[in-house]
């Protein structure tokens, strides 16, 4: 006799793909079958209603979202927000697509089906802290130090094409000086003129130059602020600056218990050794996944150590000794750097305020 199991009763698990203007939701019983899907704005109002057409199907036990940290991470924010567990998904590979084709219907079942089998278990980043603020104002920072290096290029680039007189009395002087000199210079009205069109050109540079260096030092004090408000602990440890901190503080998130291990951790900063073993050659290579920007905080701070700290210069003549090369040895570093990290995060928990009430705009 076989039992029948109702949709108020049964299991489901739910998938969504997400895009800029909708999102397709997806939903599959216990064993992985079918039940339906469908399309949803990307709105508060679509949020809403595909939480309630998912749950509708029975008990909702999981839901797998696509880009939980851009399209869709106002979804992410009020499916958990409502008490729903939400994992995050890798869009399916080449490999998968070329064999079962492409779809928003497809890749919302394959996200469903991920969550399924048990290889979508990440736990997307909160986005509703203290945490969340630093990223954004690190994006307007990160943004502004690349505008400032092109400008320095271009400038540099002027002087060198430029007329004899001006590459003369400016080439062999430094940055700071150079752009100092060309945002008071005075050109003439004949704009025909190329001494007189390079002298405008490079008075422009040079005060967007200026302008980008105060919104840098007003991003570095707002970052600074709120890094020390977050994590004091983070910035007592060696070589750990704000710009550092907060790329890391970025990284783990405002919700960092969702890394559950520091070899966890490790894995995310991309500083995991990786087996490249064959016969009787036993190494490790170079460990390219991860985040790379927090692989790069890491490394910075340990180029810092090798020179500051006595611990990492002891260690790092000891390596040398037993034949290890320099890259080698900061892997290694890079590893017990990730590992200290670790254990300071948990206490950001502490730190954090609370997550807000369920709100209408995502």
């Amino acid at each position: 006799m076989t039992s029948m199991t109702t949709p108020t009763t049964r299991v489901v698990i739910g998938g969504v793909d997400t895009h800029g203007q909708t999102h397709h939701a997806a939903v599959i019983d216990g064993v992985g079958r079918q039940l339906g899907d469908r399309e949803f704005p990307a709105n508060p109002a679509g949020y809403r209603a595909l939480a309630a057409w998912l749950s509708g199907h029975g008990t909702l036990q999981t839901i797998g979202v696509e880009g939980t940290g851009t399209y869709g991470a106002g979804l992410a924010r009020y499916l958990r927000t409502i008490g729903l567990t939400v994992n995050e998904v890798d869009r399916p590979d080449r490999k998968s697509r070329r064999t079962h084709g492409k779809s928003d219907a497809l890749d919302a079942y394959a996200a469903a089906r991920a969550v399924l089998s048990g290889s979508a278990t990440g736990i997307p980043k909160r986005r509703d802290g203290r945490v969340e603020a630093i990223r954004a104002l690190r994006v307007a920072r990160s943004s502004a130090v690349k505008a400032r290096s092109q400008g320095t290029n271009q400038i540099k680039a002027l002087i060198i094409s430029g007329p004899p007189e001006l590459r003369e009395q400016l080439r062999h002087l430094p940055t700071a000086k150079i752009i100092n000199i060309c945002a008071r210079l005075r050109p003439g009205q004949q704009l025909g003129d190329p001494t007189q069109a390079t002298k405008t050109a490079l008075r422009r540079l040079a005060r967007r130059h200026q302008q980008l260096s105060e919104e840098i030092s007003d991003a570095d004090q707002d970052i600074t602020h709120l890094v020390g408000e977050v994590a004091p602990d983070l910035l007592a440890l060696p070589g750990v600056g704000p710009e550092v901190a907060g790329q890391l503080l970025t990284s783990a998130g405002d919700n960092p218990d969702r890394i559950t291990s520091e070899a966890a951790f490790a894995h995310l900063c991309g500083v995991a050794p990786v087996p490249a073993s064959s016969g009787r050659v036993h190494r490790n290579r170079l460990n390219r996944s991860g985040d790379r920007q927090a692989n790069n905080a890491l490394y910075i701070i340990v180029i810092g150590r090798l020179r500051y700290d006595p611990r990492s210069r002891a260690y790092a003549q000891r390596r040398t000794q037993e034949g290890l090369s320099k890259p080698e040895i900061i892997r290694c570093l890079k590893r017990y750097v990730a590992r200290e990290i670790y254990h300071v995060l948990p206490q950001l928990q502490l730190q954090n305020p609370q997550p807000s009430q369920p709100l209408d705009n995502p």
